[in-house]
């Protein structure tokens, strides 16, 4: 055997990053499964940090805080539904590649129409009237903050993740503006709660249950989002722009009417859920309505890959955690900013599972060639 022969051959480590061809189901869902067990072991040793209590009595107060009660149980799935409609408003636009970023907005017009519905109709309609105007004032208020932003994509091909953020400034001036005009009594810089008395152009109670409706409202909303998206024409179109715009055109399709279309639609189911949030929850409008919804919203949209039952557990997962960690802060005298740090740590588990939900890493060995062996 010659002496090159007799050598042991040098190696190097490499990593590569491999896109898996195929995923199946059941396997991307126990990479999420693993991703939230691994979140809240993690959030577990930050709760023993900062409380020095046993994490597993704080998971149970974690429970507590969002089933402890029938109230408890029913805001949850206020806040779960909510979240789930603005979700599912958002789909027809990402679907197309329009990433709205403006849902807050949209949320904060459709809020204060409904306010101004509530505060100035109230004592002159009946109430049946007063929801019907109120729903669709904030449709057509998110419509046109969801229009304006498309108008201009469409027309002179403006960025549209810049132009809806900015849209959300604005709406959070108009509401600061109508907040100062209805501020309740006067000098107070709040709007108090429209209509305490009379509870005039509140959402009614159905089988007693004063959240009821708000369930009824997501269900008929994801509906027919998912009917529209898959047994309309439109729903096709928007599909066909958003895989590529030179291939609708050669279609015959119109681009820019299909992106204002789209958008519009998707502007209206979020000004809705505006309107589902001061008429049926806080009863009141303020530059905090949205409570970033329109963030997490889109969280939920892109974790559950338009898949309208995982969008429901990815929604009443997060409303869990939320309602939950809220609880745990107020029984162990920790500040509200304890809550979204719990929260935020799952995000981060959650969020960046999908990647390794899309990807694998790969570690090879590959031989070193020796200096000079080439030439």
């Amino acid at each position: 055997m010659s002496e090159a022969g007799e050598k042991q051959q040098k190696t190097k480590t490499t990593i590569h990053l491999i896109r898996r061809a195929k995923v199946t189901r059941l396997y991307a869902w126990l990479i999420r499964l693993a991703a939230a067990f691994l979140g809240l072991l993690v959030c577990g040793i930050v709760i023993y940090g900062i409380t020095g209590e046993n994490p597993i009595d704080v998971f149970g107060g974690i429970f507590l805080g969002t089933f402890g009660s029938s109230r408890r149980l029913w805001v949850t799935v206020r806040e779960t539904v909510t979240l789930l409609v603005i979700a599912v408003g958002l789909i027809p636009a990402f679907k197309m590649r329009f990433w709205n970023l403006g849902a807050e907005g949209q949320i904060l017009v459709g809020g204060a129409v409904t306010a101004a519905v509530m505060i100035y109709l109230g004592p002159l309609l009946q109430d049946w009237l007063l929801w019907i105007l109120a729903f669709v004032g904030a449709m057509i208020a998110g419509a046109v903050w969801g229009f304006i932003p498309a108008y201009f994509k469409a027309k002179f091909g403006t960025n549209e993740s810049l132009f809806t953020l900015m849209m959300n400034y604005v709406a959070m001036q108009i509401v600061t503006f109508c907040v100062v005009l209805w501020e309740n009594p006067k000098g107070s810089n709040h709007v108090g709660v429209i209509n305490q008395g009379t509870k005039e152009g509140w959402l009614p109670s159905i089988l007693g249950q004063e959240y009821l409706i708000d369930v009824i409202l997501a269900a008929a909303v994801t509906a027919f989002v998912f009917w529209y998206l898959g047994r309309t024409k439109q729903g096709y179109e928007l599909s066909v722009v958003g895989g590529s715009t030179n291939t609708a055109r050669y279609a015959g399709i119109s681009v820019g009417r299909v992106i204002v279309r789209t958008v519009v639609i998707s502007g209206a189911i979020c000004g809705l859920a505006g309107c589902m949030i001061v008429a049926g929850a806080s009863h009141t409008i303020s530059t905090s309505t949205g409570g970033g919804r329109g963030f997490t919203a889109i969280i939920v949209a892109w974790m559950s890959q338009f898949n309208p039952w995982a969008m429901a557990l990815v929604s009443g997962f997060l409303c869990f955690m939320q309602q939950g960690s809220v609880q745990i802060a107020s029984s162990y005298g920790l500040n509200e900013n304890a809550s979204d740090i719990i929260t935020g740590i799952l995000l981060f588990f959650l969020i960046g599972c999908e990647f390794f939900v899309r990807y694998r890493l790969e570690v090879t060995k590959v031989p070193i060639e020796e200096e000079g062996e080439n030439r």
